[in-house]
């Protein structure tokens, strides 16, 4: 996919029932599914069953099996209950009679209260940045199986404030900050931009919890997955324009490494907040 247009046709579910979907799936360079992709088609499927009032203002899921790129994806949509101000909504995927993916998502009507943010980090602005793409091309001669694994077109474009992390050669400090935005104009429509924005968070998570063990990463055969993510939506915002993903990783054990991102709009406001678990495994 080369722009966020491609993305929402492909985030746009066919309804085939009362509450039930049907996605089809970008076919990826690595061969599987990916997580972004299921997290926002989950998210398209239960904004089509709730009142126009109701936002999506926290998302909570498990990925359960990987998904079979070759063949469709079936979103089952439960109506759990349409409260006074909150309405939610579980979400499971299906692909051959078997759940893969499962989201609680909850919806709220917008609503006046306390309010209150962290401040953004002061980095290097986007303006002053390269793209991940631009990265990668400089990289095609001296590591060409890197650049064959990343050279891929994407609806979103990112710049790294620091050294891109897939490409790094020496073990770092688990955190990492990344603007991103939409490549084109999404409109006005708001669940469209939270469709998007669920699918760029599932983007340099689990890279961030690798960041401490890159020196045995690129030279042992290694399996990385997500496991679970959950993301809260805290204010209104333009995915078309830049956002900045401050991304920390706490933890790593037992295989899996946790990572936490903090997501700000250009002018400094928090929109929303993500935590994933994913597995990390070297294949012996």
């Amino acid at each position: 996919m080369e722009n966020v247009k491609e993305l929402e046709a492909l985030l746009n579910l066919e309804q085939i029932e009362v509450n039930i979907f049907r996605g089809q799936n970008f076919m990826s360079p690595w061969k599987r599914v990916f997580g972004g992709q299921v997290l926002a088609q989950s998210v398209n499927a239960a904004y089509r069953t709730v009142p126009e009032d109701r936002f999506l203002h926290s998302m909570h899921a498990y990925f359960i099996l990987a998904g079979d790129i070759s063949m469709p994806i079936v979103y089952e949509v439960d109506v759990v209950r349409d409260g006074g101000s909150f309405t939610t909504r579980r979400v499971v995927a299906i692909q051959k009679g078997r759940p893969i993916f499962i989201m609680a998502a909850s919806f709220q009507l917008k609503q006046d209260g306390f309010e209150h943010q962290i401040t953004m980090p002061d980095v290097t602005k986007p303006e002053n940045l390269i793209s991940d793409h631009e990265i990668i091309e400089s990289i095609k001669e001296t590591f060409p199986k890197a650049y064959a694994a990343y050279n891929h077109d994407r609806p979103i474009e990112f710049r790294p404030v620091e050294n891109y992390g897939p490409l790094l050669q020496k073990n770092s400090e688990p955190f990492q900050h990344i603007w991103f935005r939409a490549k084109g104009d999404v409109g006005p429509k708001l669940s469209k931009h939270h469709e998007i924005l669920a699918y760029a968070s599932d983007y340099n998570l689990l890279t961030t919890a690798t960041l401490p063990h890159r020196e045995v990463l690129n030279h042992e055969k290694s399996f990385l997955a997500s496991l679970d993510h959950a993301m809260w939506i805290h204010q209104e915002f333009d995915i078309s324009q830049w956002h900045l993903y401050s991304l920390d990783s706490p933890s790593a054990s037992n295989s899996r490494g946790f990572t936490r991102g903090n997501i700000f709009s250009q002018d400094g406001r928090l929109v929303a907040s993500v935590v994933q678990e994913g597995l990390m495994r070297v294949v012996k």
